[in-house]
């Protein structure tokens, strides 16, 4: 494994030191020995639906991601194209740009929800 694309959920609950997170993402995560990156679409994700009441999120995501070492990825044209020209397998937008960008820069994705292994991503958890 060379790198990982961390999914809104598996961030949050990092940060959050939830034991949802598995132990061995929590792992991967800790070690420090591969880069692990979030996308802006997560942090963007976890923003409107804290400010809509439906999650618990820092007030300071980005900083508090940056902080503990995590690596940004940015949304850009190619990974638009590829999010929507995905199969509908997967309707949330936040989960298919992820999977997109996964996809188009050969990174494994750290998530605990099954649908995103059903495009054919590499999954960890």
């Amino acid at each position: 494994m060379t790198a990982v694309l961390a999914d809104t959920h598996a961030l949050l609950w990092w940060l959050a030191d939830d034991p949802r997170l598995s132990p061995h993402a929590r792992g991967v995560i800790a070690s420090g020995e591969v880069p692990v990156h979030f996308s802006a679409a997560s942090v963007w994700e976890a923003e409107i639906k804290a400010a809509a009441g439906k999650l618990v999120a820092p007030r300071d995501l980005l900083e508090a991601l940056e902080a503990d070492g995590f690596l940004e990825l940015r949304v850009c044209s190619r990974h638009a194209r590829e999010a929507a020209r995905l199969p509908l397998l997967h309707r949330d937008p936040f989960d298919r740009m992820i999977v997109a960008q996964a996809r188009l820069e050969g990174l494994t994705v750290l998530t605990g929800d099954a649908k995103i292994a059903e495009y054919g991503a590499t999954v960890l958890w």
